[in-house]
This record gives C-alpha cells, sequence and structure tokens, in this order.
C-alpha cells in the first residue's frame, strides 16, 4: 500500500506527482507529495464533492487557490482533474469559480463560513475523451445532480432514459417490485411520478449493463441535449429583450428560455470584450452574414460580465489552445483591464500527459450503489454507498457531526511492488453492498509497459469514438464512419462499449423475427447451393446500385451542383457513371425477377424453365461490353476528382462534408472505384456456379460463356485496377496526415500501416508507423479537431538495416530500425505482428536499394507551426477581449474519425496493401438475424460487409447504415455447447468482453460470411511491391 504522509497536510490527502505547476493538476504516484504549502495561519476550508458530502482541507491562507484544488483531487486519486473546478458564493451572492492564481484570503471573505463546491468546469462534446472510470462517474454524477434541479432540460423520454441508467447503476438489474419502491423513494427529476413506468420499461431493457457501462449511457444521452453543461447568465439584448448567454467548446452561445436561437463560433468572433453593465462580442468581418460588426448584451451589472467574460476566456484556453497561455509582463506605469488569464493544462495537453505519462494509477471501480429505500429522498444515492478512491492509509481528521468524504470512499491503492501490467484486484467495499464489479479499465502491456491502452470501441450511430459505433437514444444522433446518423442503442439490453470504436448495438426498431416464423420461411425456399450462388448475386447487386447513387445522385446534389465543381470533372462523372448506374439498374431487375419466379412465388417454377440465373447474367455481360470505356474511365475521374480539390479550396471542403454525411459511409474514392470491384465479383460469383454445376447442366454453359466475357474484361482492367488501389490508398492517407507535404507522386507504394510502440526516453509509447517503398513515418494521434495522425519523424529506406532486438532492450517482439541518421527501437503487440513488420520491411529495403524511388524528403518545413491564420489576428487586451497566444490551435473542418488509420490505432494492429486488396475481393451482403449474449430473440438486419466492417441496415431500401463494427481484432467461431444456441448457421464474433452471435438462412450462406469475415479478423502477411511504373496513374 502507498505509504502516508507523515505531516497532516490537510484532511485525508493523498500524496501525488510533483508535476511542474504550470502544468495543473497532475496524477498520484506513491513517494510524491503535493506542493508545499506557503507559510502563515491555516483555514479549514469546506469542500462539498458531488455526491453532496463534505470534506475539510487545512490549508494556508497565503495558499493560491491551485494548491486547494491540488489537495482536493489529490484526495480523490482524480487524474483528469483539470475540467473540474472549486465554485462558491461570494459575498455579491454570485456564484463563482475559485482563481487558481489568486491567494485563498483575497477571494474567500469568511473561509470558515464559505462552502466550496467541487463541480465539473468544462464539459467536452464527447465523453470518449474522458480517458478515466472514474473521471466519467464524476461526470455522472454532476449530470445526476442537473437533472435533478432542472438545469439540464430535456423531454420525456430522454429524462426517463436517463434516470433508467442512474438506477441501473444505483441497484442492478431491473426487478419489478424492487424498482418502483425504489422510485417512490428516490426523486431523481421534477415531476418524476408520471413517467415511472416509462422508466421502468427503459431499466428492464438495461440488463447486464454494469455502473461503469450505465455511466457512460447516461453520458451519451446527456451529452445530445441542447441544455447539457449549459449554465445560463441572465441578460438582455439592445431592445430590452430576456436572453440568456453561455459559453460552450464551441463558442459564445445565445438563449431565449431553455431554447437556443444563436451562437457565434469561437473562429468567428475576434474580440470578447465588456464595459460597465454591457458584454460586447466583436464578429469577424464576414460579407455573407447579416449581423452588426459587434453585438451588445446587457447584463445586471458589471461583476455579471466579467464573471461571464472570466469563464469565457477560460473556455476559449480550454479547447482552443495547444498550451496555457503564457502571463502578460507587467505594465511600468499604467495597467489597463483585467490581469486575469486562464491557468492550468488545456484539454489536449491533458489527454496527450494521462496517455503518454507513465505512471502507475490508482484502480479505481465502480459498484452497484444499492440505495436503500428507507434513504433521504434525494436524486442522490446515499453517501456511504459512493465509490470514489482514496489514497490508503492517508491521515485524516474525524469530524462526528459532518459527513467525510473518507467515510463515502472505496479505499483502494495499489502495492508498489505489484506488476506494472494490470490493475490491482477489486478492492472490497467496506459496508458490503455493491456485489456487482463495474468494468476496471486496465493497463494492458504484456512487455511490462506502462502505456495505456486506448478504449477498445469507438461510438457512431459515430463515433468510436468509439473508434468505435455507439449507443443511445432513438433521438439521439451520433456518427458513423464520422458522419452523424440515428443511434437506436441504448435501450438494448447488451448497450455498453464505452469507447470510440463501438459494437453495433441497435433496438427493437428492426423487426424480430420469431423461430417459428423463421422455420416456416426457409421452407419455403429452394434448398438448391445454385439458388443461395443467384441470391448472393442479388444482394450484393442491390448494395453496388445503391453505392452507385452515392455517386451519381447524392455526390452529384451535394457538390456536383456547386460553382466550385468545374465542368470537366461534372463531365467525367456523369458520363462515366450515369450509363453504368442506368445498365445495372434493369440488370438488378431482371436478376429480382427471376429471383421471385425461382422461390415459387409463380406457377413457372413448375417447369423449371427458370431455376437458373447463367442466361440473364450472359445477356447482361454482352449488353456491358459497350460500357467497357466507361470502366477505363475510373482512374480518370479519380485524378480529375484529385485536381480539382487541389486547385479549389472550396471543392475540397465540400468534398469533406460530403464524406462526413451518412450517406458516405467509406471513403468518397473507394464508391469511384466500385465498378472495377463489381466486376471482380461478378467473376467470383459464376466461377462458383461453374464450380457447383455438372457439365450436363443446362445453366452450365450460359454460366461459362457468361464467365469467359467477365474474365476478359477483368484481365484488362487488371493492371489499372492495382494501380488505382495504391492511388487511391495514397490520396486517403494523405488526408488522415498532418506533417507531410504530398504523399501522391510517382513512383510512390504504399506497403503497410499500423500500430507499434516505440522506445523513447519515457519509455515505450504508442506510434503510428506507415511503411512505402521508400520510407517509413511513425506518428502519433494529437488531440486535433480533425482527428489525423501528427508526424513525427521519417525514415529513408535506403541504406536501412532492421535486426530484432528482444534480447537487447528486454522487450518482447522489439526490433530495430538501422537508418543511416537515425535508429529506432520499436516493439509489435505480438509475435505474428513482428513477422509481417519484417518481412515486409525487409522486402522494401531491397526494392529501394535497385530502384530509383520518389524522394523522400516530405516533412513539411514546419512541423509545429500549426497556428490559423484567423485566430492568429485575435487581439489581447486583457478585460477587453480574450488573451489569444501563438499557441492557438488551427480549427479546419473534422475529418473522417474511423478511418482504418484509426481502428488500426485503438486495436493495436496492422494492416498491408495485400490486405486492403483482398477485402476488395471479399464484399458481401444480405439478411442475417443478430442477437446479444444475454438477449433471447434474433433481430433481422441487413448487413454490408465492405472495407475491413461490418455495415448494420434496416433493410436494403435504407441510404445509409445505422451502425457498424470494424472487424480489425475480433475472432470469428462457431459458438460452442455451453453458450445454449440451439440454431443452425450461427457465427460468433468476439473482442475482449463484446461477443455478438450472427444466423445465416442456409448453409452457402454461414460459409460465405465466415469466409469473407475471416478475411478481415485475419489479416495476412507478406508485400506486394509494384514496379515504379505501375506504382501510380500518371
Amino acid at each position: 500500500m502507498a505509504e502516508s504522509d507523515p505531516e497532516p497536510i490537510s484532511s485525508g490527502a493523498g500524496q501525488r506527482l510533483g508535476a511542474p505547476e504550470t502544468l495543473g493538476i497532475s496524477t498520484l504516484d506513491p513517494g510524491h507529495r503535493p506542493p508545499a504549502m506557503p507559510p502563515g495561519r491555516h483555514v479549514t476550508i469546506r469542500v462539498r464533492m458531488l455526491d453532496d458530502t463534505e470534506e475539510l482541507f487545512d490549508i494556508s491562507q497565503k495558499a493560491s487557490g491551485k494548491v486547494l484544488f491540488d489537495l482536493v483531487c489529490s484526495h480523490m486519486n482524480l487524474i483528469e482533474g483539470d475540467y473540474f473546478g472549486l465554485e462558491f458564493q461570494n459575498h455579491q451572492k454570485m456564484m463563482v469559480w475559485l482563481d487558481h492564481i489568486k491567494p485563498i484570503i483575497k477571494q474567500l471573505r469568511r473561509p470558515k463560513h464559505t462552502i466550496l463546491r467541487f463541480a465539473v468546469k468544462f464539459f467536452p462534446p464527447d465523453h470518449a475523451q474522458l480517458l478515466e472510470e472514474l473521471t466519467r462517474y464524476l461526470f455522472a454524477l454532476q449530470i445526476k445532480q442537473d437533472v435533478s434541479c432542472g438545469r439540464l432540460t430535456c423531454n420525456d423520454s430522454s429524462a426517463a432514459l436517463m434516470v433508467s441508467h442512474i438506477i441501473q447503476s444505483e441497484i442492478g438489474d431491473f426487478e419489478e417490485s424492487q424498482c418502483r419502491s425504489h422510485l417512490l423513494n428516490n426523486n431523481y427529476i421534477p415531476d418524476q411520478m408520471p413517467l415511472i413506468d416509462k422508466i421502468m420499461e427503459f431499466h428492464s431493457k438495461n440488463i447486464g449493463q454494469t455502473p461503469a457501462e450505465s455511466d457512460y449511457q447516461l453520458l451519451e444521452v446527456a451529452r445530445r441535449l441542447e441544455m447539457y453543461g449549459i449554465r445560463l447568465h441572465p441578460a438582455k439584448d439592445r431592445e430590452g429583450t430576456r436572453l440568456s448567454l453561455a459559453v460552450a467548446h464551441t463558442g459564445v452561445l445565445v438563449f431565449q428560455g431553455h431554447t437556443k436561437i444563436n451562437a457565434f463560433n469561437w473562429s468567428k468572433v475576434r474580440k470578447l470584450s465588456f464595459k460597465r453593465k454591457r458584454f460586447l462580442i466583436k464578429l469577424r468581418p464576414d460579407l455573407n452574414s447579416s449581423y452588426q460588426d459587434t453585438l451588445e448584451f446587457l447584463m445586471a451589472s458589471r461583476d455579471c460580465c466579467k464573471v461571464f467574460w472570466k469563464i469565457c476566456v477560460e473556455y476559449h484556453a480550454f479547447f482552443r489552445l495547444f498550451e496555457e497561455p503564457k502571463p502578460k509582463p507587467k505594465p511600468v506605469l499604467f495597467t489597463r483591464g483585467s490581469s486575469f488569464r486562464f491557468s492550468g493544462r488545456t484539454q489536449k495537453q491533458v489527454i496527450d500527459y494521462v496517455r503518454e505519462s507513465e505512471f502507475k494509477k490508482i484502480p479505481f471501480e465502480r459498484k452497484h450503489s444499492r440505495v436503500q429505500h428507507n434513504s433521504r429522498l434525494s436524486p442522490l444515492p446515499s453517501p456511504r454507498h459512493h465509490e470514489v478512491p482514496t489514497e490508503s492509509g492517508a491521515p485524516g481528521v474525524d469530524s462526528p457531526p459532518r459527513r467525510h468524504w473518507k467515510e463515502s470512499v472505496l479505499v483502494s491503492a495499489e502495492d508498489p511492488s505489484s506488476s506494472r501490467t494490470a490493475r490491482a484486484s477489486p478492492s472490497h467495499q467496506r459496508n458490503g453492498h455493491g456485489d456487482r464489479t463495474g468494468s476496471v479499465s486496465r493497463i494492458e502491456d504484456s512487455r511490462g509497459s506502462a502505456r495505456q491502452t486506448h478504449p477498445e470501441h469507438l461510438s457512431t450511430g459515430v463515433g468510436s469514438n468509439s473508434p468505435h459505433l455507439s449507443a443511445s437514444s432513438g433521438h439521439s444522433h451520433g456518427m458513423v464512419n464520422g458522419q452523424k446518423s440515428l443511434e437506436l442503442c441504448s435501450h438494448s439490453p447488451d448497450g455498453r462499449q464505452p469507447s470510440p470504436l463501438t459494437s453495433p448495438l441497435l433496438n427493437d426498431a428492426c423487426s424480430v423475427r420469431t423461430d417459428d416464423e423463421d422455420e416456416v420461411r426457409r421452407k419455403r425456399f429452394p434448398t438448391d447451393r445454385a439458388y443461395f450462388i443467384a441470391k448472393e448475386l442479388l444482394t450484393t447487386e442491390r448494395t453496388y446500385l445503391k453505392d452507385l447513387e452515392v455517386v451519381t445522385v447524392s455526390f452529384q446534389n451535394a457538390v456536383g451542383q456547386d460553382e466550385a465543381t468545374p465542368d470537366s470533372l461534372k463531365n467525367a462523372v456523369f458520363s462515366t457513371f450515369e450509363p453504368l448506374h442506368k445498365f445495372h439498374t434493369g440488370f438488378l431487375r431482371e436478376v429480382e425477377q427471376r429471383l421471385a419466379l425461382w422461390e415459387g412465388r409463380s406457377n413457372a417454377h413448375i417447369k423449371g424453365d427458370y431455376q437458373r440465373i447463367g442466361d440473364v447474367m450472359l445477356k447482361n455481360f454482352q449488353g456491358l461490353k459497350p460500357l467497357t470505356a466507361n470502366l477505363h474511365k475510373q482512374s480518370d475521374v479519380l485524378l480529375e476528382l484529385e485536381k480539382a480539390c487541389r486547385s479549389s479550396r472550396r471543392l475540397e471542403g465540400l468534398c469533406r462534408d460530403f464524406e462526413l454525411q451518412k450517406v458516405c459511409y467509406i471513403p468518397l474514392n473507394v464508391f469511384i472505384l466500385r465498378p472495377l470491384h463489381r466486376l471482380i465479383h461478378y467473376k467470383q460469383i459464376l466461377e462458383r456456379l461453374c464450380k457447383h454445376y455438372p457439365a450436363t447442366h443446362v445453366d452450365f454453359r450460359d454460366c461459362r460463356a457468361a464467365l469467359a466475357d467477365v474474365s476478359e474484361v477483368v484481365d484488362q482492367l487488371q493492371g489499372s485496377l492495382i494501380k488505382m488501389e495504391n492511388f487511391q490508398k495514397l490520396l486517403e492517407l494523405n488526408k488522415d496526415l498532418i506533417g507531410v507535404d504530398n504523399l501522391v507522386v510517382p513512383g510512390r507504394e504504399f506497403i503497410r500501416l499500423g500500430c507499434l510502440s516505440k522506445l523513447s526516453g519515457k519509455g515505450l509509447q504508442q506510434r503510428m508507423f506507415f511503411l512505402f517503398n521508400d520510407f517509413i513515418l511513425y506518428t502519433s494521434r494529437g488531440m486535433t479537431a480533425t482527428n489525423q495522425f501528427k508526424v513525427h519523424g521519417q525514415l529513408p529506406l535506403h541504406g536501412m538495416t532492421i535486426r530484432e532486438s528482444e534480447d537487447e532492450w528486454g522487450v518482447p517482439h522489439a526490433f530495430t530500425l538501422v537508418g543511416q541518421q537515425q535508429s529506432v527501437v520499436v516493439a509489435a503487440s505480438s509475435l505474428t505482428e513482428m513477422q509481417k513488420w519484417m518481412e515486409d520491411i525487409k522486402v522494401a529495403i531491397e526494392t529501394a536499394k535497385t530502384s530509383n524511388g520518389p524522394s523522400s524528403d516530405l516533412l513539411t518545413s514546419n512541423l509545429t507551426d500549426n497556428k490559423c491564420p484567423e485566430d492568429s489576428t485575435v487581439e489581447a487586451e486583457s478585460e477587453d477581449d480574450i488573451a489569444a497566444s501563438h499557441a492557438l490551435q488551427e480549427r479546419p473542418a473534422p475529418h473522417r474519425g474511423n478511418t482504418m488509420v484509426h481502428v488500426c490505432w485503438h486495436r493495436n494492429t496492422s494492416v498491408s496493401m495485400v490486405d486492403f486488396s483482398v477485402a476488395v475481393e471479399n464484399q458481401l451482403s444480405g439478411n442475417l438475424l443478430r442477437k446479444f449474449k444475454n438477449s433471447n430473440g434474433w433481430q433481422k438486419l441487413w448487413v454490408v460487409f465492405t472495407n475491413f466492417s461490418l455495415f448494420f441496415y434496416k433493410s436494403h431500401q435504407d441510404d445509409y447504415p445505422l451502425a457498424s463494427l470494424p472487424l480489425l481484432g475480433y475472432s470469428v467461431t462457431i459458438p460452442s455447447e455451453s453458450e445454449n444456441i440451439h440454431k443452425d448457421y450461427v457465427f460468433k464474433l468476439h473482442f475482449k468482453s463484446h461477443v455478438y452471435y450472427f444466423r445465416s438462412e442456409s448453409e452457402y450462406t454461414f460459409e460465405r460470411w465466415m469466409e469473407v469475415i475471416r478475411s478481415a479478423t485475419v489479416p495476412s502477411g507478406g508485400a506486394r511491391v509494384l514496379n515504379n511504373k505501375e506504382s501510380h496513374p500518371h
């Protein structure tokens, strides 16, 4: 256990790592102590925590507010303390935040009689950015308070849904009598009685959800509400209309009642100031805007203006700056305005620090609160049932009349002698309640590294984030593959993925088919294998036609009509894709008609004339031959689009915005290459038919003739397809990276990307590596609005050698890259990953020796200068505006947050260009029945497999997916007998604790789904190195 402090610095204060003062709150580590207390008379400060317990802190009057705040965070073992603050009521009866810089004596007039409240100060847009489970738990407590007091307003459904997650975390799984009794004795929202039945209905769907998962789902619902994190400041406009001002991570907001009527983004605001009772917002000049240059709001007093101005300064700095702003030099003679500035770490610094620092964290374990029904009528559970970790053995001050934090916590600390590779075992609650263990975030690193793994799943709907697809209520909106979409998963019994690459959680909005209905339906269909091969043609053709419409309809409407789109691009897209769309519309109609006859929906099937598909394919493929020229133009369209985007920033922005739409569920360039991919699928289907049929079958001759026709076209286009795939991948990676001029140059070939741990002075640090045929790039995922990866360095392959280094460094799966100018030691996550990397790098090094490849010098001249030109012109005049330092973050438009690069980062794996080529060949779509691990019913979904992911729809007619599941890292198996899945054709997908069962309709479709999913879950090795002449389309 951690050693206690010999000196009574504060009541129950723990020990903490002595980080530099400018970095704000740091983390705890045995053997380190809080900053030295200034001399002077001590005073006892009362702090009310988020669970309504109070704690006493003994502190010098001369100490700054930061010293007190550090002690509070140290007491809770809180790492991400920068999101929180201490607020109190000043002598003017106004709630203000404790200033970290000023001495406490200058802020609290009567310290002994003032209660400070520990509360959330900065609300991030996505709780997936909160890396610690304890932090999310404290945020959940804040949401419970806001809902209870009416500050977080919402409709009845959202309120009931949030309460259902709250009581799930407190009393566990649904039991009707217990749940009703609990709700009758505990009020969580104003006017709760009419909603009890709806709350119980939602609670019944949360079975199996742990307290930590309930916290996550509560935050998932709350963050989508308009009033999430909003603190209203009364004001009036020039006409005297009563309004309210608020500040959020995006900028300054204007409310009328509880309805947002206006928003001023930080990028549009040039200056915020106040003069007496007037609060002024000075906007950047905008010819398209009808707003005046300066907006004026009247507040109750000058102090009200200053309080709001201060919180604006802090929000702007916390979410927009790379680092803490530097203090201004003191003027020699005269001072003007306020000297106030933001003090502490920015959000970017917090995230980077938590991810990269090698500290031993105190384990935090959420358990059910199990609030007693006869407890006080309060929106918060009884204090003694809460679990917030504190340092074991820390000195405490007993105060019987007052509830102490010490009485409400789960005492838990890690033994310094224990292994660093995992968290300590769950501690027992001292009150005996809480029999269910919450999910404990772990440090998983078999090499002994203290690097924390990122949550494994990304929310969508979205997300996660999650990497990962996420859960939310039916009225919520999330992200699917970087674009917003409906999330229907909060109501699902297994809605429990707390991170960015989340798995699909869809609620009962999808149709559920009973087993009896399913058996009857299956018996009506033909059982011939050829029928199911033909049905695969039908289902994949439906998906392909939808993909064509993304280009011919959605892209044309969103981008093609804009004046920034050159005529050459419009003509190239129209002339290439319109004829293909028209042809495949007719082809799909014929295939649907033939399958309807084959299934027996008319009397024609009795004659057996329609139990074949080869004649339909042969006739249409002969009609496709005149369109071969259009297929050759796919590369021209891709080149024309890239050329147009380079010459027009507006067009580039339009394309980027289009990729964020729900309908564009994979990168736009992949849609453009879809016609080439489809020919390969036709060839595979015909090969399976020819293999199945005997030579005497009536359909064999037509299938073989059709196969000959399509094979001829595929052979003609194969070389072009290989080049275009490489070109498309370079374009996609160019968007994922910050710090490179241009990856797309003639002769450059992409080989592999993936996650490796780089050995540095700080230990092993997670990095993303990119292998090309002329150099290696290594990057990290910075906290940027664009979700891009920042390049740290490059290693030319010319003259490089590689050797295994496990014995040399004592790190498993380590190898060293020895370049002419520098050497880098990296470690893979497994022996297989190391072998793949070493094999590909060796092949690339040998190729680089004999080739005159592209220039390797592509890093930008200044990687660190990422200021946004607009933001850098913000004036800085103390009281009259927001201080704008040179450290302002650039705020470009967001980028897709779940590309394959992000998936590999979160799943700690890699993929090669060979894997991408295999993925092109292994695409599939059709209906599947899905079941969760702990649920009973099967849910019918339309599922599309492409780009290493499963995409889920209600039906094949939907224009965009409800959710997605990246499959890298997952395993696909057949359920064991102990899992009690008594159905045929069921396969199981599992990744760590995430388990899903899928059921297909026949043996053939079962084999096909297993085949294509295995191609994504078991990436191949080996590099495919092109000739320099083939690696670029120019």
